[in-house]
């Protein structure tokens, strides 16, 4: 039955998420929460593809012979995923994962994952409700398509679902040297760079500098062709990035910490994510 927003019955906030992502559908694609251990293992097989095998990452808690990337964050997040149900006899299906972890689900004395790269003080002190994302990749053979904006689509109802004012978390560049991306980093500081009252900044030892050259030097069609497709649609409805970039040695990769203020987002862009009507 198709039940219009303004019609929805109300739920318990995890009734609410269950009885929506089970049946939120387009074409062969279903986006939905991870519902078991074994589709959380599934996500784990996924980002062990992307992060261990094409980039090249190292994590302690990495499992090679039951090809898992793993963490010690997993237990507390929400596991977003993108399946393929025609594909379902390959790892469950799963074709894109989200990572996400509103504040309210954040355990006592617990850290945000971000927080090992940046100091996020004036986020975590803003009293408005914030939600880490992280760990968001797509099977190689649905990128370039429309993967991605079906995990934004979930991604943008769950943020609705649970009240949520700030988006935050590290996206990546491949590789650990600077001067490979110079133009691209510039460029995001240049025109980027969060307000005040959003910004985060990367801790020492490794953080990285990111007004490298000079903006009347840079060509920025071609360093914005080098920034990476996740980055570009952050910036696309409104976000920004903290100060410094954060050189990941461990998972061979420059990030930058982005942000988007939902009040300040480009609501047009961001609502055409949303649908107006839920699958039950």
């Amino acid at each position: 039955m198709l039940i219009n927003s303004s019609q929805r019955p109300f739920y318990k906030l995890k009734d609410v998420l269950f009885l929506m992502w089970d049946k939120y559908s387009f074409d062969n694609f279903t986006v939905r929460l991870a519902r078991n251990f074994n589709e959380i293992k599934a996500a784990q097989r996924l980002r062990y593809d992307v992060f261990i095998e094409e980039m090249g990452a190292t994590s302690d808690l990495v499992d090679h012979n039951a090809r898992l990337e793993s963490d010690k964050f997993d237990e507390y997040f929400d596991h977003l995923l993108l399946f393929d149900r025609n594909k379902r006899e390959i790892n469950m299906g799963v074709v894109g994962v989200y990572r996400l972890l509103p504040d309210h689900k954040l355990p006592i004395c617990a850290e945000y994952y971000s927080q090992e790269e940046y100091d996020l003080k004036k986020l975590k002190n803003s009293g408005r409700k914030i939600m880490e994302l992280g760990r968001s990749c797509v099977h190689k053979s649905y990128r370039g398509g429309t993967a991605l904006t079906h995990l934004w689509t979930g991604l943008t109802e769950y943020v609705y679902q649970n009240g949520i004012e700030i988006l935050f978390g590290v996206a990546s560049f491949h590789g650990t040297n600077p001067s490979k991306i110079a133009p691209s980093l510039s460029l995001l500081h240049s025109k980027y760079l969060a307000p005040p009252d959003l910004m985060v900044t990367a801790k020492s030892p490794n953080k990285q500098r990111m007004d490298l050259v000079d903006m009347h030097k840079v060509d920025r069609v071609a360093a914005m062709k080098q920034i990476p497709s996740l980055i570009k649609a952050y910036l696309r409805i409104g976000g920004f990035v903290g100060k410094d970039a954060y050189i990941d040695h461990a998972f061979n990769t420059i990030d930058v910490c982005m942000v988007l203020d939902i009040e300040r987002a480009n609501l047009k862009k961001l609502s055409a994510y949303r649908k107006e009507t839920y699958f039950r």
